[in-house]
């Protein structure tokens, strides 16, 4: 194993191209790379494509907060893969939203269950796979169906990405992880689904042999670059999930 721990956010994502697969870790707030996007705004990357649960932005969230929809806003992605599409305040209807109605934006909304099994299938090299969620609806249309013991199912292709974006506890030079609670949610699926994974990290870094085996969510040989998130002002995306 080598350290794969790097300098800084910019330098970590300064090859991610214009048309790049991003996947984005995060169940709400808590978990969300708030420093990584901050520097791939710095960079500058379009045409991107965004692999996250919600698109960011609205919904109750402060819409000054560091997000997938931050992206969105400044006009860097051409289509979004998430689970949520409508606000669940309805007055606070975010700028995706309202590029989505304008066609401004390309958006492939998912079921949050298959959602997840897709980038679980891509992360294990399957082909992909059959599921009952989806027939019958708009979802269905133009798809592959089968029945099976007389069951109707949906064939469902694997959602993989050219890096994940994700934000951890604590981790040891090896790039081995620890989440905090909710951080915990889709990560280590992205982190096994993306061709370069690059984690922000709340705590100090470890050596190797810190973190005890069984208390790894992540394996080392799945991650690529590791920041430690400095304080403020470098630091400015905050050091800890509430």
């Amino acid at each position: 194993m080598r350290d794969k721990t790097w300098p800084d956010f910019d330098r970590a994502v300064a090859d991610i191209g214009d048309g790049a697969t991003i996947m984005f870790g995060g169940f709400g707030q808590p978990g969300t790379p708030r420093n990584l996007i901050a520097a791939l705004l710095r960079q500058g990357a379009r045409n991107l494509v965004a692999i996250s649960n919600r698109a960011g932005g609205g919904r109750g969230i402060a819409h000054d907060a560091m997000d997938v929809g931050r992206l969105v806003e400044a006009g860097r992605v051409r289509k979004v893969v998430s689970t949520i599409s409508a606000p669940v305040i309805p007055s606070n209807e975010s700028v995706f939203e309202r590029m989505v109605q304008a066609a401004q934006i390309e958006s492939e909304l998912v079921p949050q269950g298959t959602f997840v099994e897709r980038i679980r299938a891509a992360g294990s090299g399957l082909g992909g796979f059959y599921t009952p969620t989806g027939v019958g609806t708009e979802l269905a249309n133009g798809r592959e169906t089968r029945s099976i013991g007389g069951v109707d199912y949906l064939f469902e292709l694997p959602l993989s990405a050219d890096f994940a974006f994700l934000r951890a506890k604590r981790a040891d030079r090896y790039g081995n992880l620890q989440y905090r609670l909710a951080q915990r949610n889709m990560a280590p699926l992205m982190a096994r689904a993306a061709r370069v994974c690059i984690v922000e990290i709340e705590d100090e870094l470890l050596e190797p042999g810190e973190i005890e085996p069984d208390q790894v969510h992540t394996p080392g040989v799945f991650v690529d670059r590791m920041i430690n998130i400095p304080p403020p002002p470098l630091g400015l995306w905050d050091r800890a999930d509430g």
